[in-house]
């Protein structure tokens, strides 16, 4: 047995985790750059070759890695007022996800992603008091508690920053701070019902690896976007995400 088979759990082909390697490279280039949509592709390649039971507690503990590098590499333009009113509507989603610990229908919660993106991107600008605390503790709430669940609420997260910030190194730098804080409560929730993360390690280790590599790259893209020309992108990133998501939706629906 050689040392790659020798760190990679046995659901794993040492194949597919080379190619999933090197589509973290790519995805965090595109999160970095375009402000989201990197971590849902991701969720969507990992499931053609991870477990299920493995795929939202692998997949958030990987995004947890990428997103604190890019939120690291951006500090100067996160926002920490609204990161300060998203932490605990983080905690409150993570405590409640972790006490019901149930099989939602992930068709609802995909369309309901799906509406609000879509509603975000391309209908009139949230109130006032949406996007204060009380909007931002709310969000950060039930995204969060459906992040562990779905795994695919960045869209939602980055649709609601973009609401609020017009500068595109605000957007990306308090995106990635808010998605380190929703991915954070994931090896709790799910170390404490059984997932053994240990088997993974090495495998999170080199995705995470990976996406600081991309990380970096997107971030010299992103200088040589305009703040009109990443908002333009973005909402056609989010939108194709969104359809994707109702598709899903629909077709889990479909006997």
């Amino acid at each position: 047995m050689g040392l790659l088979d020798a760190l990679l759990p046995p659901a794993l082909e040492p194949a597919a985790a080379l190619l999933l390697v090197l589509s973290s490279v790519a995805t965090s280039m595109i999160t970095a750059s375009l402000g989201a949509g990197g971590g849902l592709l991701l969720l969507l390649l990992m499931a053609l070759w991870l477990p299920p039971a493995a795929l939202i507690p692998v997949h958030g503990m990987i995004q947890l890695g990428s997103n604190s590098g890019r939120a690291l590499l951006t500090w100067r333009s996160i926002d920490w007022r609204l990161i300060a009113a998203f932490a605990p509507g983080v905690v409150a989603g993570a405590l409640l996800a972790a006490w019901l610990l149930v099989e939602l229908p992930v068709w609802l919660w995909q369309s309901s992603i799906a509406v609000f993106v879509l509603y975000l991107c391309w209908g009139p600008r949230l109130p006032t008091v949406a996007v204060g605390i009380p909007g931002t503790f709310a969000a950060a709430a039930l995204t969060s508690f459906a992040s562990m669940f779905v795994g695919a609420t960045g869209p939602l997260v980055a649709a609601f920053v973009k609401q609020i910030h017009s500068d595109r190194f605000a957007t990306v730098a308090t995106f990635a701070a808010a998605m380190t804080l929703q991915h954070a409560p994931k090896a709790l929730v799910f170390g404490f019902a059984g997932f053994v993360f240990q088997d993974w390690l090495a495998f999170i280790a080199a995705m995470i690896a990976a996406g600081l590599a991309g990380t970096w790259i997107g971030i010299h893209l992103l200088r040589r976007i305009s703040d009109h020309r990443f908002a333009f992108t973005l909402n056609v990133l989010l939108t194709l995400l969104a359809l994707r998501l109702l598709w899903q939706a629909a077709a889990s629906l479909v006997p």
